[in-house]
């Protein structure tokens, strides 16, 4: 069934989960709903927020909940889970703790995405997820990634702002500098800032300088070092203040007109990928027949040849896209 795009747009839920669930499954109803939504996206925040496992990512996210709705502001979440490797079902207890903190608001709409083994934890239906948050209006949508990785780059090319949460202590804060995931980190919040040398942490962390450079290399980021404790709500305030300051200073620059540009042909390959995959599987199924190829690698070298050269027959002006 599809799922009517102007009920989504107006904020249903119902509509909203329906079609999050498509996507999920990969039902090729999907795809008009997604490009009837098209005009509506584009005006959401989107904050990114990963850390090592136990750093406390979820109860952060749910005080920044509830201070942003404190603000007035619509917030969406999507919290991206580790799959089962024999179900590829989703682990749902950080939503339903951030389902607590909001306690019901219609103004937050929280949704779970298992990630199936996909690199960084990140599922490739968040982008569309996001999308779906965005066309119904959601002011600020959340994205919870599943832990540090080298795969967690990927976040990047989805959120305006990454938000690293660290703990007390040198372990973690090292394993994220080894694994190069302070070159993403817009902020840096040292979590259960209660705890014994959190403070300390904080200044060792600021001490290091970390900056990010613009894509016209002319605008660099400091990025702030805040000590936060979302159990106690302390410091949140200040780093939701710290993110919406990269936002504007992002928005004030090239910065996020070219991260944009760059999320969007990302997914346009993604699409395209996803699009052709089976298709193109299929096709060379039939090419072959019952035949088994002598040669199989010889084989699929002259389909993937003959296919490139239909592709440049074609003519260049696809539709949706400026030539430049």
């Amino acid at each position: 069934m599809t799922v009517p795009a102007g009920e989504v747009v107006a904020g249903s839920v119902l509509h909203a989960g329906r079609l999050i669930t498509q996507i999920e499954n990969g039902r090729p109803q999907a795809r008009p709903v997604l490009r009837a939504l098209a005009p509506y996206c584009g005006r959401a925040q989107l904050v990114g927020v990963t850390g090592p496992p136990g750093a406390g990512k979820s109860t952060l996210a749910a005080a920044l909940i509830r201070h942003l709705r404190g603000q007035g502001r619509t917030v969406g979440v999507i919290a991206v889970d580790p799959s089962s490797p024999f179900t590829g079902g989703a682990l749902l207890g950080d939503r339903d703790r951030m389902a607590e903190a909001a306690g019901g608001d219609p103004g937050v709409f929280i949704r779970s995405v298992a990630s199936r083994g996909a690199s960084g934890g990140l599922a490739a239906a968040v982008n569309d997820t996001v999308d779906v948050m965005d066309a119904m209006g959601k002011d600020v949508v959340l994205i919870e990634t599943v832990g540090v990785g080298q795969g967690e780059f990927d976040i990047a090319r989805i959120a305006h702002t990454v938000v690293l949460v660290l703990v007390p202590g040198y372990g973690d804060a090292l394993q994220a500098m080894k694994a190069g995931i302070t070159e993403i980190a817009d902020v840096v919040a040292v979590n259960k800032g209660d705890a014994p040398g959190a403070d300390q942490t904080a200044k060792d962390l600021a001490a290091q300088g970390f900056e990010r450079t613009g894509p016209d290399g002319a605008e660099r980021w400091k990025v702030p070092v805040l000590t936060v404790s979302a159990l106690r709500g302390e410091g949140v305030a200040e780093l939701a203040a710290a993110v919406d300051e990269h936002h504007a200073f992002t928005g004030a620059t090239a910065w996020r007109a070219a991260a944009e540009r760059a999320r969007g042909r990302s997914r346009f390959t993604a699409f395209v990928a996803d699009r052709l995959r089976g298709e193109l599987l299929k096709a060379a199924e039939e090419t072959l027949g019952d035949t088994r190829p002598a040669d199989p690698y010889g084989a699929a070298e002259a389909y993937v040849g003959a296919l490139l050269n239909a592709h440049r027959t074609l003519s260049a002006d696809i539709p949706g896209t400026e030539q430049k």
